[in-house]
């Protein structure tokens, strides 16, 4: 006859793995979370992008305001962020303010499964702590292959996803000429098929392939010299400091590679029958470098990139002095 402490340890043993694969999250319910999590941050800042994309494309439905700088300077500044957005309610209501939101989502939702699945066949593998007692041809080589790693994950995540950003793009740019061209999901794959086949569907990716690209190497170099080179092991809040700063080098590059981002958003738009991407609100782009040649020339290669204190740009004024 088993005592009870005998059946006690059974019963544990028996119970004990059940329990632990409870309590241990599987990759499904990872993916799910991050999914989860990523829809809701899509959704809370999408106003935010959307004002961002009708400042891209250049358009100013509200009339700038006289104002001046620190210095005394008269200066005619433009509508921020919220003066915009309540233009947009004004016009199409509060739910205006989610227009495109749909395709985001499922972008969202897409870059997450492809970054999880690229992860399991191209594992990236943790780097060493890199200290100031690391030579610099292994640390380096040790940045490399990282880098290297997040770069492919980053360039199929981009792939995958490209088309749902193209989607989201012209349905928000639809803002300007109040069309309906693009409207619900399915509708917009089958109408750009049509229209422009499958290339319709990567236009201004290789920009936003590239400025991606460039942003992921040179934030990761910079902050690894930062690391290595500038931070000594034996200050005590050495591992605050390296935490931070490949934080502050990524604000630091993306204002460098948002003129990628700007020209593959509009070439999104250019002549895709939209108000926004044809004359007179935007040249018809041969490619993506002429788009980048012509903001150059004006001077707009950074147009968008604040929402607050935007200033008319110089070329506007000489033309209404003239």
């Amino acid at each position: 006859m088993e005592t009870p402490e005998g059946l006690s340890g059974e019963t544990e043993g028996l119970q004990d793995p059940q329990l632990n694969r409870g309590l241990t999250p599987t990759p499904v319910d990872m993916d799910t979370a991050i999914v989860l999590l990523g829809a809701g941050v899509t959704a809370i800042t999408h106003p935010l992008l959307y004002v961002k994309l009708l400042i891209q494309v250049g358009h100013e439905p509200l009339p700038p305001t006289a104002g001046s700088t620190m210095f005394g300077r008269k200066v005619l500044y433009l509508p921020g962020f919220f003066a915009y957005a309540q233009h947009i309610v004004r016009v199409d209501g509060k739910t205006g303010l989610f227009r495109g939101l749909s395709p985001r989502l499922m972008s969202s939702a897409i870059s997450t499964i492809v970054r999880s699945k690229v992860k399991q066949v191209v594992p990236t593998e943790q780097t060493d702590h890199i200290s100031n007692r690391d030579d610099l041809k292994t640390s380096l080589r040790k940045v490399v292959k990282e880098t290297s790693n997040e770069m492919v994950v980053q360039c199929l995540s981009r792939i995958a996803t490209h088309p749902f950003h193209v989607i989201s793009v012209r349905c928000m740019a639809q803002f300007v000429g109040q069309e309906v061209k693009y409207r619900g999901l399915f509708s917009c794959i089958t109408k750009i098929f049509k229209e422009e086949g499958v290339g319709g569907f990567f236009v201004g990716l290789v920009p936003h392939v590239l400025g991606e690209v460039i942003f992921l190497w040179c934030c990761n170099i910079l902050a690894h010299f930062i690391n290595a080179y500038s931070v000594d092991d034996n200050f005590s809040q050495a591992p605050a400091v390296r935490s931070y700063t490949k934080f502050v080098m990524g604000i630091a590059v993306s204002v460098l590679t948002y003129p990628f981002m700007l020209v593959a958003d509009l070439m999104a738009v250019n002549n895709c029958g939209l108000a926004a991407g044809l004359p007179p609100n935007s040249p018809i782009f041969k490619s993506w470098v002429h788009c980048w040649s012509h903001l150059s020339q004006k001077g707009q290669l950074f147009r968008g990139s604040s929402f607050f204190f935007r200033r008319v740009p110089m070329t506007a004024l000489a033309l209404t002095e003239e």
